[in-house]
């Protein structure tokens, strides 16, 4: 059963990683995608595996003028958007004497006023039963060294979804959030860390984490349909951890 047929989606970020892998499965559950990225390489290599069912747009989540241009992209390809996956975004991690304001700024930008600005652009076209989904983080839950406006930036998303929740009842419109653990994706690739320091640092993680591995982009992408979907019809204002019990049993 398609439980998805005749719904749009649009996903932030979904060239890649986690973003791809849900694009792929909601196409299999039978909906049509809309995914975003940086550059039209990216998106059209993305859009030649998703297939006929996937639509891409050129656009930047850290960059406020691509966001409001959206909406009017968007509307050239359909009139409305039934699920929103907010899942644009990467890290950059250091030592606080080493952050700089351009630093700082990059990730509130990306993380906090990407968000915030993606739903109000898509808010509008978002009808009755729709839902919004924001892409969190573990890393909230505890403190790490080196991370503090990485996970500074995803507290202010964690606030969104509470907030918006609160405003989006009377439109009858579901938020919620994924908060990923440590997911095999290219979430180090922006971070400035050379391949084997990358390496050296995943090698590092793995014996620390209760599963010893890294979850898999279709252990958050089944989780995000989940929220999407009929089934979770009655969660609302929440954040589902997937992280291997990581913040929980440490």
């Amino acid at each position: 059963m398609q439980k998805f047929k005749n719904k749009v989606v649009l996903i932030t970020g979904g060239t890649n990683g986690m973003g791809f892998t849900t694009a792929q499965k909601f196409i299999t559950e039978g909906a049509k995608v809309v995914i975003t990225g940086r550059s039209e390489e990216t998106i059209n290599r993305a859009i030649k595996e998703l297939g006929t069912n996937a639509i891409g747009i050129v656009s930047n989540a850290g960059k406020l003028s691509d966001i409001l241009e959206l909406k009017d992209q968007i509307s050239k390809h359909t009139d409305q958007i039934d699920i929103l996956f907010v899942n644009a975004g990467y890290g950059k991690f250091m030592p606080i004497e080493m952050v700089r304001e351009s630093d700082f700024d990059e990730l509130f930008d990306l993380l906090v006023k990407g968000t915030f600005f993606t739903v109000q652009q898509i808010l509008p076209l978002m009808p009755k039963g729709s839902s919004i989904i924001l892409n969190t983080t573990f890393l909230t839950e505890v403190g790490h060294p080196n991370m503090s406006v990485y996970t500074a930036a995803k507290a202010a998303v964690q606030s969104l979804i509470k907030t918006f929740a609160a405003e989006c009842t009377s439109k009858e419109i579901r938020v919620n959030g994924i908060s990923p653990g440590y997911i095999k994706t290219n979430i180090f690739n922006n971070t400035g860390l050379t391949p084997e320091e990358i390496k050296k640092t995943i090698d590092a993680v793995i014996p620390t984490l209760p599963f010893k591995r890294f979850g898999e982009p279709s252990e958050i992408a089944k989780t995000v349909l989940f929220l999407a979907s009929d089934d979770a019809s009655y969660i609302h204002g929440t954040e589902i951890t997937v992280d291997g019990g990581l913040s929980r049993t440490k």
